[in-house]
């Protein structure tokens, strides 16, 4: 990461397991801090309705990704079991920070883990979820067959294990509690740096 302004605001790490809400408590983070901005993610699957590119994600080629991941433009990124791929760009990290923002990394645990060593300052967050809410969560959302949400509850019962490489834990058992810890963690570090009032 090349800005100045990037290494002087604080970077939230949020990861955890697999159906454990970390995109809705983000949701909920970014309606109450304006200030926070989500890095967009580089994916190769296919783009589901609703979203649009350069929002949700950037939706790019096999090809494409192959040519960033040889230029090195990635921070981290992810390989499904089921094929598809994606990562974080470093140039997410600039264009947030450049823009006096505090960049929120949504990311898989593997990826989480590889940011954690490069940048060590970043505020790392880790959502879990009890199993069976988990396999609730995964089969209303409906977005995956049955064959992918089988594979991602054996990954999420594996994802616990590393759970204490981060630094703070949140269960995701009540959204609304679970909001409230996690902006209270936003306060805690965000403020010091002069970026966003107490709420």
């Amino acid at each position: 990461m090349t800005s100045s302004t990037a290494k002087q605001l604080p970077v939230f790490l949020i990861t955890g397991q697999s159906g454990a809400g970390k995109g809705t408590l983000i949701e909920r983070l970014l309606d109450k801090f304006p200030q926070l901005e989500l890095a967009v993610s580089a994916t190769t699957r296919a783009r589901r309705p609703g979203e649009v590119d350069g929002v949700h994600y950037y939706f790019i080629s096999d090809e494409e990704f192959d040519r960033r991941l040889a230029d090195d433009d990635f921070l981290e990124y992810h390989v499904f079991p089921w094929g598809q791929r994606s990562g974080t760009l470093v140039s997410e990290i600039d264009r947030i920070g450049e823009q006096g923002k505090v960049c929120v990394l949504e990311l898989e645990t593997e990826g989480a883990l590889s940011v954690v060593d490069r940048i060590p300052d970043a505020v790392t967050i880790f959502v879990t979820a009890p199993i069976e809410e988990l396999e609730r969560r995964l089969h209303e959302r409906a977005t995956e067959s049955s064959g992918e949400i089988g594979e991602r509850l054996r990954v999420a019962k594996e994802q616990l294990d590393v759970a204490d490489r981060f630094d703070f834990r949140i269960e995701n058992r009540d959204l609304d509690r679970a909001v409230a810890e996690l902006s209270e963690l936003v306060r805690r570090f965000a403020v010091p740096a002069g970026t966003m009032p107490r709420q």
